[in-house]
């Protein structure tokens, strides 16, 4: 009996680990656009967050509870006619197994956020062609990206289906006029991202991610934390390996920005069992200096 109840334990936790879905919030602030009708721009959000939480992005079908909860926070700074420009701040988080806490998986700024929109227009996505205004472009290259960290972080590479298709999307919008997807002179841009992603020689990172959250943050909430503490040290010692190479690293800044919080209160909590904490002290002074006083030499 007790194998069955473990049987189903298991598949049940499968299939809430591997929920690539979106449950997303969205916000357009477009107090900076002086004498804009200020409700053309709530139909906008409501239109996008439809177009988040509605499109089938993996042919899966879910309850809220099983998908990704994220947020898409857009500010607008300039108009012209049916032409936009601002930022958008891309966030999306991960459960944690038994616990209430979510960790973060992605928390980045696009400061080249641009496109066309007119009032209540539909938004349809075509993975196969760029729109032709760059809003559900960049909206779904995102999301992509979102389901691909998500999956990352629940099996190893498993988000490799998700990142391909942003890529897809970003080859599908360069040299449209856009800025933000160029492959040169850009080192924030979509595609120099997805780029990195992809690249064979990140795959340590995307390892360290899966084992970090998978194997890790998954064991932080038993009654001995020492093990899962040494399991994340561990995956982030790997690390080392981008020492020389990581400075202009989109892919690679992004972990370490999103995940410094996290970090420093994983081993900020004292019970570190046998770790060389001064040794991932100094890997992390190397690799984020501005939280230096903050955060890395507060760990004792």
């Amino acid at each position: 009996m007790k194998k069955y109840i473990s049987l189903l334990f298991l598949l049940l936790f499968f299939n809430f680990s591997f929920s690539q879905e979106l449950l997303s919030t969205v916000q357009v602030n477009a107090q900076q656009i002086q004498g804009s009708n200020q409700q053309a721009f709530k139909a906008l959000e409501k239109s996008l967050r439809d177009f988040v939480n509605n499109t089938s992005w993996t042919g899966k079908k879910l309850q809220n509870f099983e998908k990704i909860k994220s947020n898409f926070a857009i500010v607008l700074s300039e108009r012209d006619g049916n032409k936009y420009k601002g930022s958008i701040v891309i966030q999306a988080v991960r459960p944690v197994f038994s616990s209430s806490y979510e960790s973060p998986l992605i928390n980045l700024q696009d400061t080249k956020f641009a496109f066309d929109y007119v009032e209540n227009e539909n938004l349809i996505f075509n993975e196969r062609q760029f729109s032709g205004k760059n809003l559900i472009d960049v909206i779904s290259f995102y999301v992509y990206l979102i389901l691909g960290y998500d999956a990352d972080s629940f099996q190893s590479s498993g988000g490799t289906q998700w990142f391909t298709k942003a890529q897809q999307i970003a080859q599908n919008s360069q040299n449209r006029g856009y800025d933000g997807w160029g492959q040169i002179n850009d080192p924030r841009s979509r595609s120099i991202l997805i780029g990195e992603i992809l690249n064979p020689n990140m795959a340590q990172l995307r390892q360290t991610m899966y084992t970090y959250h998978r194997a890790g943050l998954d064991g932080m909430f038993n009654q001995d934390q020492t093990q899962s503490k040494k399991i994340i040290f561990d995956a982030l010692m790997q690390l080392k390996t981008y020492e020389n190479s990581f400075q202009q690293n989109y892919f690679f800044n992004t972990f370490i920005t999103t995940k410094s919080d996290e970090i420093f209160n994983i081993f900020n909590s004292g019970n570190n069992g046998g770790i060389v904490l001064n040794d991932l002290k100094q890997l992390m002074i190397i690799f984020a200096p501005k939280f230096t006083d903050t955060k890395w030499n507060k760990w004792k």
